[in-house]
């Protein structure tokens, strides 16, 4: 996850959609799986910034690092992620690669206003399940992701709107 000065914003992205990715289309951070040239994990997370959205990271960025986060519907794969959280000065230009069909620079202004965190329904084979979610004009934000958006708003002292 990047934040913007101060933090003002969060990074925020939306999967391409790709036939046979349970995640394809979803809103989400930057990421992805570990590889063999990855020393740790928060190599995997410098390197899928870079090859996803185009911004060069270092441990000089980094914040802090969340407690893992695994999907909680029965039907999603069973991954777990482990959310590192950047900052970065201003709002960088983004270049999103084949992977991602849009990245936004999120206002924390936004994603605290009243109305944007409420329920989201989805439906999971033959069943609808809700979520709790932010609902942006980009998209959105529900499961892994809203629990690290909201770990990270908490941290910042800013709970999620009613």
């Amino acid at each position: 996850m990047v934040v913007g000065s101060n933090p003002d914003s969060v990074l925020i992205i939306r999967r391409a959609e790709r036939s046979g990715d349970p995640w394809s289309g979803h809103m989400g951070f930057p990421g992805g799986r570990r590889s063999g040239i990855d020393e740790h994990l928060l190599a995997t997370a410098i390197r899928e910034t870079e090859e996803e959205v185009g911004l060069s990271l270092s441990r000089s960025n980094l914040l802090g690092v969340l407690d893992d986060v695994a999907p909680r519907s029965p039907t999603a794969p069973s991954v777990f992620a482990r959310p590192y959280v950047f900052a970065v000065e201003g709002h960088p230009p983004v270049s999103p690669n084949h992977e991602v069909s849009g990245a936004y620079w999120i206002s924390i202004n936004i994603l605290a206003r009243a109305g944007i965190f409420r329920e989201f329904e989805v439906k999971i084979g033959d069943q609808s399940r809700t979520f709790p979610a932010y609902h942006l004009d980009e998209g959105v934000v529900w499961g892994m992701t809203e629990r690290m958006l909201t770990t990270t708003l908490g941290i910042l002292g800013i709970a999620p709107p009613a």
